[in-house]
């Protein structure tokens, strides 16, 4: 999980991961379009994206098509926001159980 952090933590390749849920399956020159970097910048990000296995390339002819895999992103979302946000949620509710309470007894209602 260190090395997905890693990678996410850089601004291009978050960029170029925007890219590919945008159009999966680019190869190096369709990424390369219109971004300020050098394809040699490219190519040293997304070594880094597959590396961390957010991106999966494969060949077609002499091309080299890459995938986002979403994988390690939904394993983040899992182990690190859905665990504060079940804790929010419970937290949540003993908050609206308490106000609950608190409008029944300030109207003297037993439902």
């Amino acid at each position: 999980m260190d090395a997905v952090f890693k990678a996410l933590a850089d601004a291009s390749r978050r960029q170029l991961l925007d890219r590919l849920h945008a159009e999966n399956g680019q190869a190096l020159g369709e990424l390369c379009k219109g971004l300020e970097m050098t394809r040699q910048a490219v190519t040293k990000h997304l070594t880094i994206l597959e590396g961390a296995n957010l991106v999966v390339a494969t060949r077609r002819g002499r091309e080299k098509l890459h995938y986002i895999n979403p994988v390690p992103i939904n394993e983040i979302a899992e182990r690190w926001i859905g665990k504060y946000e079940r804790h929010r949620l419970k937290y949540e509710r003993h908050r609206l159980k308490a106000l609950s309470e608190l409008k029944r007894a300030l109207e003297g209602s037993d439902e």
